[in-house]
């Protein structure tokens, strides 16, 4: 089972839009920057490390990004199960999943920003790493501190981010050395993000979730908040509002993933950093695309998963030169007239339907049989036919 986790804030790059210029999932970018009213293009390639630090631009440049490489992700007919986002990542996740139309995204995030970006020039704050230490003894390191200081992030085992007032998160670095930390890096960011210090930016944006309705959705995101997956609409008009306030337990969320039944983690967007937590955190797979040269390296990596999948159920394992196509979503499965066993498969083609959805070959070969029969009921990513690749 696979879910998509999307980046937050502190992933983006100088450049990281270049790449995918020429690529078809490009047009969101302009689509971005007429809803933005920004030129969204020329922060994803032409921004400098110090312009793409500004929460506004940082937020924006992430988000947009990420649902490039998602629509990039999406046209060679990879889907997920599950889907959950690092603090602003959540709002990629919601995005991805329809919760939150594309428009309604792009707004909110850049509203989000500003309030973030607000909040922080009216109580100043700042954040730090506290690695190899554990996350009760963190709290207890805050709490020495006996000044405005919180944990932020929960990201991995031994990884937890403090956030407050500069005295504050100082003070609860050298609480935190004294109890064993190995290590404790200072953050670049301008504010005291998940803590009380934006609760002013909290109230702001409650309007503006509220008028975006989230809705219901069928891929369920697990929830920054509570760690719990969450399919309806109405969940998140509280939920993101806390979030900017609460601690992000991301590791907490990792550990729902797997328990969930969740194998596998593709994260979709810059940087690589989410899937260096859930290598630390579970026992999953883990892959991180970031550009469209990582597009064939994520069919082969899903394929392998496949591969392993139908060797389980069926005691056998598939050649080297066998692929499988696997369904881009839960329903009925019909397969298209005329082709069958022995057909010749081009990238691309249309072998059957599930519901609406088009079940496309990611690869070439020959059609060896299908594994699912007409009309059958097919999960999402469940094994549709294997075919003999040239």
């Amino acid at each position: 089972m696979l879910a998509f986790t999307f980046p937050g804030q502190g992933s983006q790059r100088p450049g990281m839009g270049r790449p995918w210029q020429e690529h078809e999932s490009w047009e969101l970018v302009d689509e971005a920057s007429e809803v933005a009213g920004r030129d969204v293009a020329a922060l994803l390639c032409d921004a400098d490390a110090d312009e793409l630090k500004d929460t506004r631009n940082a937020q924006l440049t992430t988000f947009v990004s990420s649902l490039v490489v998602l629509d990039a992700v999406s046209r060679i007919g990879i889907d997920a199960s599950f889907c959950a986002g690092h603090s602003l990542g959540e709002y990629t996740a919601l995005t991805a999943t329809g919760s939150l139309g594309f428009d309604d995204g792009i707004r909110l995030v850049s509203a989000r920003a500003a309030a973030m970006h607000e909040a922080g020039l009216t109580q100043p704050g700042t954040m730090a790493a506290v690695l190899g230490l554990d996350d009760d003894q963190v709290g207890v390191a805050c709490n020495l501190a006996d000044a405005d200081v919180w944990v932020a992030n929960y990201n991995a085992p031994g990884q937890v981010v403090i956030a407050g007032s500069p005295d504050g998160v100082d003070r609860a670095s050298a609480h935190a050395k004294d109890l064993g930390a190995k290590r404790v890096m200072a953050l670049q960011v301008s504010g005291a993000f998940h803590t009380p210090f934006m609760a002013a930016a909290r109230d702001r944006l409650r309007d503006a979730i509220g008028s975006a309705d989230p809705r219901d959705s069928d891929v369920p995101v697990v929830s920054n908040v509570d760690a719990k997956p969450h399919h309806l609409g109405a969940d998140w008009t509280s939920l993101l509002s806390a979030q900017l306030s609460s601690p992000v337990r991301w590791r907490q969320s990792l550990l729902t993933l797997e328990a969930e039944g969740v194998t596998d983690f593709a994260e979709l967007g810059p940087g690589g950093v989410l899937s260096g937590m859930a290598k630390r955190t579970t026992s999953g797979r883990t892959i991180s695309i970031a550009t469209p040269d990582d597009l064939d390296k994520l069919l082969e990596w899903v394929d392998a998963s496949a591969t392993m999948h139908v060797a389980q159920l069926e005691g056998e394992h598939l050649f080297a030169v066998e692929r499988l196509v696997v369904s881009p979503a839960a329903g009925l499965f019909t397969p298209i007239h005329g082709i069958g066993d022995g057909s010749r498969i081009d990238v691309g083609t249309v072998i059957g339907h599930v519901g609406e959805a088009e079940v496309r070959s990611p690869f070439a070969g020959l059609l060896q049989s299908y594994i699912a029969v007409d009309t059958e009921r097919v999960t999402l990513r469940q094994p549709i036919a294997w075919l003999r690749t040239d």
